[in-house]
């Protein structure tokens, strides 16, 4: 069982210095900017997908998890690395956490997937509210980047948008499910001295910009600059996006990917969605020429996702998986 000691954690209070988006507002394209280059994190807020399919797509997820009649080797023969499902293990380099999970190319067409039959109740609501719920995140993911490109004063404005809503992007969409935890040690939620388990291991994301949503139990907390942790207070209602490896790339270092990690909780099972946006396999990733003056300002070597993405699944979560990259 992976233990946490958090000396340098923050506690949590009614503040929360992260920042809140109302992306519906074109003016909102600066604090934007400011966000990703703070934080690399931030809320969106009037992001118009529906609270509906939210629901729906959750529920489906709740029931394949705590299904008492689907055994976890029924479970277990969905699984086909990097895909399908798994339970503790993270991927093939050691790292375990408290957690379970469903892992899916979001490009799929979801109507041919193979784990689909036998277990769900009800596949046919699955695999529809799984499309649109996937399509409204693309829209609303495509629309936060052209307001960041706005911010940026980048022209055309589709810049970055057009390296993830393109029909051979390489995105993904993960499930995951903590389970209470009986071998939490703290059973409130400020734990400042305490040991907790892992639910998910500190990382960051390699993609270009991740889009999360979760119930209404909290766990996720991102690293700031002073090196310390902060909670994010759950919201149900809202998406929170984490800006990943490749757009610290493209931005040349101006915006950080978030390094970020999930403890566990005693009482509470917590459900989270998140939307991976990466670019095409043969997309070539390095810093936008109009945020560097010449070439040898650049502090990344050119790589194209395939590259990086080989590279990201053989290291550990912890890893700095840009540092070979760096000139």
């Amino acid at each position: 069982m992976a233990l946490l000691s958090k000396p340098n954690e923050k506690t949590e209070s009614g503040f929360s210095p992260i920042p809140v988006i109302d992306i519906s507002d074109p003016e909102s394209k600066h604090a934007l900017v400011k966000a990703c280059e703070d934080f690399g994190f931030f809320k969106v807020i009037n992001h118009g997908v529906s609270s509906e399919l939210v629901s729906v797509l959750e529920h489906e997820a709740v029931e394949f998890f705590s299904r008492p009649w689907l055994p976890a080797s029924d479970k277990t023969q969905v699984a086909g690395y990097p895909f399908g499902y798994g339970n503790r293990e993270i991927g093939r380099n050691g790292d375990v956490g408290w957690v379970e999970y469903l892992l899916m190319n979001a490009n799929l067409d979801f109507g041919s997937h193979s784990f689909f039959p036998g277990l769900f109740n009800n596949p046919e609501t699955f695999r529809n509210a799984l499309l649109e719920y996937t399509t409204s995140v693309r829209k609303m993911t495509s629309h936060v980047l052209e307001m960041i490109t706005d911010g940026l004063g980048i022209e055309p404005r589709n810049t970055l948008s057009k390296l993830v809503s393109d029909k051979n992007t390489d995105s993904i969409f993960r499930l995951n499910h903590y389970p209470p935890c009986p071998h939490h040690i703290n059973t409130n939620t400020n734990t400042n001295g305490g040991n907790n388990v892992i639910g998910f291991g500190e990382h960051t994301d390699p993609q270009i910009i991740s889009v999360l949503r979760s119930n209404n139990t909290s766990g996720l907390q991102i690293n700031l600059a002073d090196g310390s942790w902060i909670s994010v207070p759950s919201d149900p209602s809202s998406f929170f996006f984490n800006v990943g490896d490749s757009l610290q790339v493209l931005t040349n270092g101006k915006f950080k990917s978030v390094k970020h990690r999930v403890l566990a909780n005693s009482r509470k099972s917590r459900v989270s969605m998140i939307y991976f946006a990466g670019p095409s396999l043969t997309q070539r990733i390095a810093p936008l020429s109009c945020l560097t003056d010449n070439e040898d300002e650049s502090l990344y070597k050119e790589f194209t996702w395939s590259e990086y993405k080989n590279y990201a699944y053989h290291s550990r979560l912890s890893d700095n998986r840009l540092q070979p990259f760096e000139r």
